[in-house]
Parts: C-alpha cells; structure tokens; sequence
C-alpha cells in the first residue's frame, strides 16, 4: 500500500492540472478525506468551489452524484424514497442521491432547513432511515458542501448541529493576477477536465483512512487539543465553542497532517496548522462580537496563543 503522502502527492498534482494555485485548499480537502470527514466550502460565486470539488471527484474511481439544492428540493430527493410495487404488493425503496460514494452538495444553503435537516443523520451514521428501515451507504463516503456567503439573496443559515458535523469549511479566494491569467491561458483552447483520469480507487482511500489511525499521538498532544477546545467555550465573544467532536477532528486532522508530511507521530506544529479549518465553523460569535469585527479566526488566533505548548522529545 501506497502511503498518505505518495498518493496526496500524486492526487495534489493531478486537480492542479485544471485548478491553478491553491495547493493548501487542496491538501485540506486530502486532508478531510483520509478521515472520513466532511467538507464545507464557503465562498463567493465563479471562485471554483463546484470545479475543485469536481477534480478531486474525476481523481478518484469512486461513484460520484452531484446534488443541486433549491429552495423546492425535497428531503426524499436526497435520502430516498419508498414505493409500492403494484405487481408484487411489496414497498421497493428508491435509492435518492446521497447513496454514493462522492456527494457534491451544491449550494446546500439554498435548501430550506427541513431539506438541510435530511443530510444529519447520513454525515454522522452512515446511513440513512426511510419508512423505519436503515440503508448504508457505500464506502468510502464523502460529502463535499458549497455555500455563498449568508448576506447573499436566497440563502439559509445552517443550524449549528448541521456545521458541526462538517470536518472542515474552507475558502478558496480570488486568485492573484497572474493565477488569474494563467486561467485564461489554460481554458482558451479546451477545458483541461475533461482529459482529467481517476488515478487513485475507493480502496485506496479506505486504505489510508486506516494509516491515518494508525499515527501517534503522544498523551502531550491530547491534553494539548483538550486544553484548546476547552478554552474556546471560555472566549467572552463565543455564544457556543468547540464541541468535543471538534476536538476529535481536530486530533484525526493533525494525524492526517503528520503523514501528509511523512511522518509517523503527530507535532505541535499539526496541531496548530489544523485548528483554523477545523474548529473556527464551530465558534458561534455573540451579536456584539460582530459589532466589533470580531471574527472566528481571531477568537482562534487568541485562543492558541493563550494555551500553553507542550514540551516533547519528538
């Protein structure tokens, strides 16, 4: 078995065909994948969410269904459904479209909450219960979620237990302008996705999500993310802070960190790098934090600067 690092390198290598720059959103999402996470990208319109999503898609052998959420789309589009058969007199359930290895989520925050609801229970499980009865899904399992920022028209805020149960929420950003131009440069002739080939299986990817868990993690470390989560839910601007989920993903995000970067056993350093994408979608700010420009980030930034660091021999 190849390891982590090999196979995100040759993934990393093959999106960047059609993605230009963005090699930390990529490696993220790499990231997010190795531990059965899920991943949230939050930006503006024509960024690239839906493209970087579909690359990673393309890279891999896996099935993939793309959901497109509106505000008419139903939960039973999603889960599935059951029919009677009228020739057997028997219920037949109808898979919907998140019975697939690869689910893009496109626009999730233009569902209604009810619809957004139908994803807590598959993201967190599994599986997914139509009619009292339980299907799984197909492993591996992925949702990859795209939103425009909630001050756009149309949109609907995801509850806090709906965020909670994404890995990750990433932004892509405006590209400089020579990346810019390097765009205009690339799609010209052609778009260079359609020449993009799967080199890695769902096997591969079930193979590393075990390595992941495989990585050390010293006591230190532990008692070092304990000491963050905890000092999120003491922050004076935070209505809620990181749950103990958080904390969980936070150490699963540093293990993958470490044997990205070729290494057995989890650093400070990881911890540090992961912190940012994985908790601050978890901070919940008090009105007069907005009022003062108080962001997430800067709640997090604080917080790892008041938490003391631990002192190893690795």
């Amino acid at each position: 078995m190849q390891d982590f690092a090999t196979i995100a390198s040759a993934l990393r290598e093959n999106i960047q065909k059609v993605i230009i720059g963005k090699t930390e959103v990529v490696d993220l999402m790499l990231i997010a994948m190795a531990c059965k996470g899920h991943i949230l990208i939050e930006d503006v319109p024509g960024v690239g969410k839906t493209t970087i999503v579909s690359c990673l898609a393309k890279s891999l052998q896996c099935d993939f269904r793309r959901i497109q959420f509106t505000p008419d789309i139903l939960p039973s589009d999603i889960t599935g459904f059951s029919m009677a058969n009228m020739r057997t007199g028997e219920f037949e359930f109808h898979s919907g479209a998140i019975m697939s290895q690869i689910v893009l989520a496109d626009e999730i925050n233009r569902a209604s909450p009810k619809t957004q609801s139908a994803l807590l229970e598959v993201m967190e499980e599994n599986q997914v219960t139509v009619d009292g009865v339980t299907y799984a899904v197909p492993q591996p399992f992925l949702v990859l979620a795209t939103q425009n920022p909630v001050e756009y028209l149309g949109t609907y805020p995801l509850p806090e237990a709906q965020l909670d149960r994404f890995f990750m929420r990433l932004s892509i950003g405006y590209p400089s302008v020579g990346e810019e131009v390097d765009i205009l440069s690339r799609f010209e002739m052609e778009d260079p996705m359609e020449s993009l080939s799967a080199i890695a299986t769902g096997e591969d990817i079930l193979a590393l999500q075990q390595q992941v868990r495989t990585t050390y993690v010293a006591d230190e470390i532990k008692d070092y993310i304990a000491r963050i989560t905890a000092a999120t839910r003491e922050q004076e601007f935070l209505q809620l802070g990181a749950s103990p989920r958080g904390a969980l993903y936070l150490m699963r995000a540093a293990q993958a960190r470490a044997r990205m970067d070729g290494r057995d056993y989890v650093q400070v350093d990881d911890v540090q790098k992961m912190a940012y994408p994985v908790l601050c979608h978890r901070l919940i700010l008090r009105p007069e934090a907005k009022l003062r420009d108080v962001t997430a980030e800067r709640v997090m930034q604080i917080v790892l600067g008041g938490v003391s660091v631990p002192s190893l021999a690795k």
